[in-house]
């Protein structure tokens, strides 16, 4: 079988009982349309495969697309993308049916890979996904916890956040160094809490977290004053990780407000 890479962060699923698991909990229909990021060895695209009628493969390592290939003729309702998932348009592969995402993501490049997933939120029903246990805690976190930060509230705002269960490193090979958790992901139908401007809100939940342990009253301080930040009746001596994501909108539409 193919060699894992290790620049391509490659940790190939090979436990039956765990990838029976991660199919149940996708739970594929005939007529979803399923796009898998990363074939690897194919642990997961051949059983996706039985159960529907459309899967799509991101796969950027050219020796498993052409190994991929091989199979394409048995499996027809396969279509392989050798490309960069990190710079992939999947708006491009939208059509009468919305998307579900699944995958092993690469743990090397996971946040960013979740930053450019949530720009296709319009586009998809659900992402099922597989990445480090440190990152789903963190995705999934409650204000006011020592996991929960910029990742929490960007990822929440734009979706509900499921963690699903772990996986221990002895389902890879080779064995990551850390444990693995599944983590489903829903973009919400209408946000919840929709800010005036995606970009400001963006912005400053960065600036926010850019340092944790300082109050809101400083590490704003470049963005919004004291008396803004009051405005949007959120105390400036608080710190960022004790805010939810409706408190984050808030102090982002005062800040867009102050702009016009």
């Amino acid at each position: 079988m193919h060699t894992p890479r290790k620049r391509f962060g490659q940790n190939f699923l090979r436990d039956k009982h765990v990838i029976q698991r991660i199919i149940s909990a996708i739970a594929p229909q005939a007529n979803q349309h399923i796009v898998e990021i990363g074939s690897g060895e194919g642990a997961l695209t051949f059983p996706l495969l039985a159960h529907c009628q459309l899967l799509d493969v991101v796969e950027l390592d050219r020796d498993l697309v052409a190994w991929l290939q091989t199979h394409q003729e048995r499996h027809p309702n396969l279509q392989i993308h050798n490309a960069d998932a990190l710079k992939f348009d999947f708006h491009s592969l939208r059509g009468e049916h919305k998307l579900r995402l699944v995958g092993n993501l690469p743990y090397n490049i996971s946040t960013p890979l979740l930053f450019h997933f949530i720009e296709y939120t319009a586009d998809l029903i659900d992402m099922t996904l597989m990445l480090q246990k440190e990152v789903v805690d963190r995705m999934a976190a409650e204000p006011d916890s020592a996991d929960y930060g910029r990742l929490s509230v960007m990822l929440q705002y734009h979706c509900y956040v499921e963690k699903l269960f772990d996986v221990s490193p002895e389902s890879f090979f080779p064995p990551p160094k850390v444990n693995s958790s599944m983590v489903r992901l829903m973009p919400h139908a209408s946000l919840p809490y929709p800010a005036l401007n995606a970009a400001h809100f963006s912005k400053v939940v960065a600036q926010a977290f850019a340092q944790r342990r300082k109050t809101l009253r400083n590490t704003l301080k470049s963005l919004m004053s004291v008396e803004l930040i009051e405005q949007a009746n959120i105390d400036p001596q608080c710190r960022s990780e004790t805010l939810g994501v409706e408190q984050f909108v808030t102090l982002s539409n005062v800040y867009t407000s102050n702009l016009e």
